[in-house]
């Protein structure tokens, strides 16, 4: 694996928002970002974590990031040291844990170390919220940016200790 290796998936449809999430972070730990209706599995198989990002659909992150997920090959063992994030943007940001639900538990079964998760209010104007101009117009805003960089930090200093 390379050293310090991380990589930033993201599915951002509608808006934008959680692209501007996963930039933010990717600038706080020097990541590679990848689109994730493009990236393969085998791409990212030399990075040691992985962040999986999306906007969250009908209570669901965007099915190629799911897909994504259930595609990458699992850890050989506790020795592989894979670890992965998660981040979203939302229309209820209070709900992240469950709207990561899935992710976590398909990551989880596959051997990833679930290192962190972060969810902020996205503007969100899918189905009938379209039709009252959505939830969240300004969002992301600058503190959520501002707080996704610094979700970035605390995954660079939680593994400072850590070889990667």
């Amino acid at each position: 694996m390379h050293e310090e290796s991380i990589a930033i998936v993201v599915a951002s449809r509608h808006h934008g928002n959680t692209r501007k999430v996963a930039e933010a972070i990717a600038r706080a730990v020097g990541a590679d970002l990848f689109d994730a209706e493009v990236v393969a599995p085998g791409d990212l198989a030399d990075y040691s974590m992985i962040g999986l990002g999306s906007g969250i659909y009908f209570g669901a992150p965007h099915r190629s990031v799911r897909d994504l997920a259930k595609n990458l090959p699992a850890a050989a063992n506790a020795a592989t040291n894979k670890r992965a994030f998660l981040f979203s943007t939302s229309g209820l940001p209070f709900l992240g844990w469950l709207w990561h639900r899935g992710l976590r538990r398909t990551l989880s079964k596959k051997g990833y170390a679930i290192v962190g998760e972060f969810n902020c209010r996205g503007w969100d104007t899918v189905g009938p919220l379209g039709l009252i101009g959505g939830l969240n117009r300004k969002h992301p805003n600058d503190d959520d940016l501002d707080r996704a960089t610094a979700f970035g930090r605390s995954l660079r200093r939680a593994d400072a200790s850590t070889e990667f």
